[in-house]
């Protein structure tokens, strides 16, 4: 992976909001939707949803010190939202990561990276909010595990993160 001077927020296996308001004076989350969609079809077979299947799917900014540092991009299936999970779909400016990572019993997989280029879904959900440069951006996915409640989280990081 050669993923240059993003390498260092790529890889952090903690929480990433926890490192964002680390790295920050002021950390906000910026809710932008919060639907039932269908998960981009990738998506779909990773959490085993079916082809035509919907799914909350919740786009936020993580913004630091005001700028937009990461499209976080989310794919919580409908079944996975009870028991202990069953309060995610109202978390608006509340960072899901806080959710995730105060419970010890949640499980997340190894994280995957990869280049995004213009073409990629994301990068065009992105683009729709931030305006971006055309240049490539890397994100990194996992899912989370709870029981029997899994949730798909990604992470596209825009150039702001490298000044932090």
């Amino acid at each position: 992976m050669n993923s240059g001077p993003y390498r260092r927020w790529l890889v952090e296996s903690g929480s990433l909001t926890r490192k964002l308001q680390r790295a920050s004076a002021h950390f906000a989350v910026e809710p932008l939707k919060a639907v039932a969609a269908r998960p981009l079809a990738e998506e779909a077979r990773l959490m085993k949803l079916g082809p035509k299947q919907n799914a909350l799917v919740r786009e936020v900014l993580l913004c630091c010190n005001g700028t937009p540092a990461v499209f976080a991009h989310s794919v919580l299936p409908f079944k996975s939202l009870q028991g202990s999970w069953r309060g995610l779909p109202r978390l608006g400016s509340k960072p899901l990561g806080a959710a995730l990572f105060s419970d010890p019993r949640v499980r997340r997989t190894p994280l995957q990276f990869k280049k995004l280029a213009g073409n990629h879904p994301l990068y065009r959900e992105a683009q729709r909010y931030l305006g971006l440069p055309s240049q490539a951006l890397w994100a990194r996915r996992s899912v989370f595990f709870l029981e029997s409640s899994a949730i798909l989280v990604t992470e596209v990081f825009l150039p702001q993160v490298l000044t932090l």
